[in-house]
C-alpha cells in the first residue's frame, strides 16, 4: 500500500513537472499587482502551481510585496466510499484541504480561510494498475481545483480592502499592547506599594 501511494504521489508530480495545466485560469484578472507567496511545504507543487498562475495573470510575486500569502497547511484524505459484495472497496473519495492567510505590515492577520475539494473514482480489483492511474489524474485534478478555487477567492480582494483590514488589524494591536503596558505598570506601582519587611529581625527577650 505504501508503495503505491509513493506511486500516486511520484506521478502526479510528473504530470505536473510535464507543464499540465491549471484549467480556467490563464485570463483571471487580479485587482492586487503585487504577492508575497510561500508555504509550510517550500518545495510543494501546489505553491509552484500558485506562483505560476498569478505571474501569468501579471502579479508581481515578490518578497517586497507588501502582503503575504501562506499557504500554511495542506491535507488529502482517502477513504473507501463504498463497497463491493466481498467487502472490497469499490469507490475510493479523496478529499483536499487548503489552509491559507494574508500577512500585512508587521506581519499582522489580515485574514485566513480553508478551501476544500473532494473527488471519488472507481477501484477496479481487477485492473489496479487502471486505478492507481486514475488515483493519478484525481489527485492532479484536486489539486488544480484547490489551486483555482483560492486564485478565485485572491481574484475578489482590491488593495483597498487589505489596507482596511490592516488599519484594524494594527489598531487591535496597538489596543493589546497598550493594554499590556498599563498591566504591567498597574503590577509594579502594586509591588512599589507594599511594605517592605526588614530582613533584620529582633530576637525575643529570655
Amino acid at each position: 500500500m505504501m508503495k503505491r501511494n509513493l506511486m500516486v504521489v511520484g506521478l502526479a508530480t510528473l504530470l505536473s513537472a510535464c507543464g499540465f495545466q491549471l484549467r480556467g485560469t490563464s485570463d483571471t484578472h487580479f485587482a492586487l499587482t503585487e504577492l508575497d507567496v510561500s508555504a509550510r511545504n517550500v518545495y510543494g507543487e501546489t505553491v509552484k502551481e500558485v506562483r505560476n498562475q498569478l505571474e501569468n495573470s501579471r502579479v508581481k510575486v515578490s518578497s517586497g510585496a507588501p502582503y503575504h500569502l501562506i499557504l500554511t497547511r495542506e491535507d488529502s484524505q482517502r477513504r473507501s466510499a463504498s463497497y463491493t459484495g466481498a467487502g472490497r472497496s469499490a469507490e475510493i473519495e479523496l478529499t483536499n484541504t487548503l489552509d491559507y492567510e494574508i500577512r500585512g505590515a508587521n506581519n499582522l492577520l489580515l485574514l485566513q480561510n480553508q478551501q476544500e475539494v473532494q473527488s471519488v473514482y472507481a477501484q477496479d480489483q481487477s485492473n489496479l494498475g487502471g486505478s492507481e492511474q486514475e488515483a493519478v489524474q484525481q489527485t492532479v485534478e484536486l489539486r488544480q481545483r484547490l489551486v483555482r478555487n483560492l486564485l478565485q477567492h485572491l481574484q475578489m480582494i482590491t488593495p483597498q480592502q487589505l489596507e482596511q483590514l490592516q488599519q484594524a488589524a494594527q489598531a487591535k494591536a496597538d489596543a493589546e499592547a497598550k493594554a499590556a503596558a498599563e498591566a504591567a505598570a498597574a503590577a509594579r506601582e502594586a509591588e512599589l506599594a507594599q511594605p517592605q519587611q526588614s530582613p533584620l529581625q529582633l530576637l525575643p527577650r529570655e
